[in-house]
């Protein structure tokens, strides 16, 4: 299963590069590793990002090691994003590409949530998810949900920017990798968003986006809300 698990991830990752260079910059050479903010006096500044000075880079620059390692999956949500963008492997500056693992629990969901600098392509490796995204600036005003049911082996695209989930069906833990056209993709959980803000948005503005009673706004801004990315 472990082979199975990095052959799949290379797919992904080989899917993604075709559409990478449409939102980060294009490479001005060969690599722009990026560097920590206490490297900064002696980086070159490329492509908006401090560059390690290409004599110092080595092969760990481009390199992570556990990926077929398990995320802990005991939360609310019951899921767990494991992110391998430029923050861990440096060498992704500049290339537009990241990958993530995500691992969910019997009925472990990975939250409505968005990308707001990378589509996403998704596969499958272990169990079954039932995935959607929802439109958005229709014509006729409507939010249209694309949804599918996936099982081993089935991939889903969710599109740069727009809501979209992943929830596990099955009664045995499931396990996924995607790619991302970012080096950097973010990720904006909804519900965290919105009811977890610091400072907190006023429960007037949400009363009247939600349409509800003002006692269930402030509930929902006291509950604690679980960040499931690592």
């Amino acid at each position: 299963m472990q082979g199975v698990h990095f052959l799949l991830s290379l797919l992904v990752l080989g899917l993604a590069s075709s559409f990478a260079s449409a939102y980060d910059p294009s490479p001005l050479q060969d690599f722009c590793v990026a560097v920590k903010d206490s490297e900064i006096k002696s980086a070159l500044f490329v492509n908006g990002k401090f560059c390690k000075d290409p004599k110092d880079v080595t092969a760990n620059d481009f390199f992570f090691s556990g990926l077929d390692k398990p995320g802990n999956t005991s939360n609310r949500v019951g899921s767990n994003v494991t992110q391998l963008n430029v923050d861990k492997i440096p060498g992704l500056n500049t290339l537009g590409i990241s990958l993530a693992r995500i691992d969910y629990a019997p009925y472990g969901l990975n939250p409505p949530h968005t990308h707001p600098r990378g589509t996403e392509i998704l596969v499958v490796v272990e169990g079954t998810l039932e995935v959607g995204f929802v439109t958005s600036n229709q014509q006729d005003g409507s939010n249209k949900l694309f949804t599918k049911i996936l099982n081993k082996g089935d991939v889903f695209v969710f599109p740069v920017g727009l809501i979209h989930f992943q929830f596990n069906r099955g009664y045995t833990n499931a396990v996924a990798f995607a790619g991302l056209s970012s080096q950097n993709a973010g990720v904006i959980t909804i519900a965290n968003a919105v009811f977890d803000s610091d400072p907190r948005i006023n429960p007037d503005v949400l009363t009247k986006a939600f349409q509800v009673d003002k006692n269930i706004i402030d509930y929902l801004q006291k509950q604690f809300w679980v960040d499931n990315n690592n």
